[in-house]
Parts: structure tokens; C-alpha cells; sequence
């Protein structure tokens, strides 16, 4: 059984909303139009990602980036962590975003939550930053 999905082989990966638990599923993630709900706001994230845009060296415009939640929302990411929030490059996030709506779907079929945070981490943070190429 996985613990910590967001914390593998050593490297913080992400940050967990413990608001989200197993129990709670049909009233946060598979409730319909939740993620606005936590969703911070665009104040916030834009300076975050100005910020985190500096600290990784990452060049041109904030405009070419959407400040994206590592873990999603829709699978029980931290909404405010700035651990879980990264600049990603607008070219990179469709596939990611796909996934976010898949594994969501298979969390509110039955999937153990854990189980598909982990193996979501697996996919898309593990090889962190490449993905964002």
C-alpha cells in the first residue's frame, strides 16, 4: 500500500490537500465543478510562477507558462502548496491534462485514491522537469 504517493525514492514530488481523503470523494474530486471550489486565484499563481520562473531559470515570457498544480487538483493536489505548483509550458499540458481527467474518472469508478496518485506521479512527476519539454 502506498503511504505517500507524492513523497518516492527520496524526492518530494508534490503536495497532498489532506481536505481530500478517501472517504470524502463524491463531496471534493468527483462532485462536479469542485476544483473551482480550491482553485487559488490567478493573483496568486501569477506571481508564484513570475517567482518560480526566476528560480528555475526558465526563460521567456510568463505568458508562454501555466503555473500548474504538479499533483492535480482532480486527484487531490494541494491547491495553494507552491510545492505543487510549477510553471509548465503551454505546449506540454494537453497530454498531462488528459490524464488528470482519466485518472480522476477511475478514482470515481472505484479506484483506490493513493493507487492512482501514485501511479500518476510515476508517469508525469517522476520524470520532472522533462516532461515539461
Amino acid at each position: 500500500m502506498v503511504v505517500d504517493p507524492c513523497h518516492q525514492g527520496g524526492q518530494e514530488e508534490c503536495v497532498i490537500n489532506p481536505q481530500v481523503t478517501e472517504a470524502n470523494l463524491g463531496a471534493t474530486i468527483c462532485a462536479t465543478g469542485w476544483t473551482r471550489t480550491v482553485r487559488p486565484p490567478v493573483q496568486y499563481t501569477d506571481r508564484l510562477k513570475r517567482e518560480q520562473m526566476a528560480q528555475l531559470g526558465l526563460v521567456g515570457s510568463p505568458a508562454d507558462y501555466e503555473e500548474d498544480h504538479r499533483l492535480p487538483l482532480e486527484l487531490g493536489g494541494d491547491p495553494r502548496a507552491p510545492h505543487n505548483l510549477t510553471p509548465e509550458p503551454h505546449s506540454s499540458s494537453s497530454g498531462k491534462d488528459q490524464d488528470e481527467n482519466v485518472f480522476r474518472h477511475r478514482v470515481c469508478s472505484g479506484e483506490p485514491l493513493k493507487q492512482a496518485q501514485s501511479e500518476f506521479v510515476a508517469k508525469w512527476l517522476s520524470p520532472w522537469p522533462a516532461y515539461r519539454q
